[in-house]
């Protein structure tokens, strides 16, 4: 019975999928020699033979034998009177082998040996999942809802594998319940201790990417391929795409007949509002598009090609902003220019900033925000509008805009 406790550790880790039988029989070895260490202070001199199929291990203690009251080192040296007890015919200068029962170690020793053998285990383990899940960063993985909590959910996968969705990473109108499939991407993997953690995003432009990748074949096979994608999550994207075959349209291909292609992905992100448009390295084109659905009457670009100036129509100037002056903020990210909007035909108006000393700061900044800066195009608006897209009061509005028409009644 004095191996039973090794045996039982056999049986528990031989099956484990993750172990191969040569990693396995190293770990058991490295354990071994460890306590073969603490027991005799040295393991040089010791074979140990492991069938870890059986739960069969075998310690040989080698040592030579020499003369009666020579010995110096109990580990390394046998008196010859001990060992003809093993064999009778041994001499001085001759290799005794002796093997060392597991009892021998002690119970003590055994049990923390146990202990030791299912840490190295779990290391080795947690290693594995690290390399396997560092590999797979940047892909959209599937894992089921195992706990909510307050500024995460907690996953689990088929393996048992735990990953974390924090909240920031979560889509605003993501709602998910225990048991139910989230798909995300993986975006980071570090080892905590000798715990990996992985940790999932929604809301990454990478995994709006991926599943242009997953869910578009002209995408997945490379025949269009996607430039950039920015994102304000759940709310809208904006989406470059490219193609080296003239036959292919690239954002018919990828929206496809009445949206059918891309209305899979737009339901996955949370009705989340996708523009596709055409890659060009004609920057002013570029910048056109990416203003989309708002028409541009012309582009000027300044000198260091990090601003532009776009005149449109008064009535395409909402279009450009866009709703919470998404539209305009995500073509600027798209582009990389910087953008400033002109209304066409309007020669006299006045910047924001100028009504400083009737209008409080934290208010035109709230105008600001959503691409408004000039009197007109405060005017131009519906207050009802105003008030939906700033955090301010009705009131508030009504005085800036009194304030605004008497300027322009003067």
């Amino acid at each position: 019975m004095e191996n039973i406790a090794l045996i039982e550790s056999f049986s528990e880790f031989k099956d484990d999928k993750l172990i191969d039988r040569v990693t396995l029989m190293a770990i058991l070895e490295d354990v071994f020699r460890n306590a073969l260490k603490k027991k005799f202070g040295s393991d040089d001199n010791f074979d140990i033979i492991i069938n870890p199929d059986k739960g069969d291990l075998e310690i040989w203690r080698n040592r030579i034998v020499v003369g009666d009251g020579e010995v110096e080192d109990d580990n390394q040296e046998i008196s010859l009177t001990a060992a003809q007890r093993i064999e009778p015919d041994f001499e001085v200068g001759e290799d005794v082998s002796e093997e060392v029962k597991l009892i021998d170690l002690g119970r003590r020793s055994i049990l923390a040996l146990r202990q030791n053998l299912i840490s190295k285990i779990h290391e080795h383990d947690n290693t594995n999942i690290y390399k396997q899940f560092k590999e797979l960063e940047g892909e959209i993985y599937t894992a089921e809802v195992h706990h909510i909590r307050h500024r995460a959910i907690i996953m689990l996968d088929d393996e048992g594998n735990e990953i974390i969705l924090p909240k920031d990473r979560q889509i605003p109108s993501d709602f998910f319940r225990k048991g139910e499939n989230v798909r995300g991407v993986i975006e980071s993997v570090e080892l905590k201790g000798n715990k990996p953690a992985i940790v999932m995003s929604r809301t990454s432009p990478l995994f709006l990417e991926k599943l242009f990748e997953s869910e578009i074949p002209e995408v997945f096979d490379g025949l269009i391929s996607v430039k950039k994608v920015v994102r304000i999550p759940g709310e809208k994207a904006k989406v470059a795409v490219d193609s080296y075959d003239d036959r292919i349209d690239p954002v018919g291909a990828c929206v496809g007949m009445k949206g059918s292609r891309i209305h899979g992905i737009v339901r996955e992100l949370g009705n989340e509002n996708i523009d596709v448009i055409n890659y060009t390295n004609n920057v002013q084109l570029y910048i056109t598009r990416a203003l989309s659905p708002a028409k541009v009457t012309s582009i000027k670009l300044n000198e260091e090609g990090s601003r532009a100036e776009v005149m449109l129509r008064p009535e395409e100037v909402s279009k450009a902003i866009g709703r919470g002056g998404h539209n305009i903020r995500l073509a600027g990210q798209l582009t990389g220019f910087e953008i400033d909007v002109f209304r066409e035909g309007v020669e006299e108006d006045v910047e924001l900033t100028e009504f400083s000393d009737e209008i409080d700061s934290w208010i035109i900044e709230e105008f600001s925000k959503i691409g408004l800066d000039t009197a007109k195009s405060i005017l131009e608006q519906d207050m009802a509008d105003l008030v939906k897209r700033t955090d301010l009061e009705e009131e508030t509005v009504s005085e800036v805009i009194k304030i605004l028409k008497s300027e322009f009644e003067d």
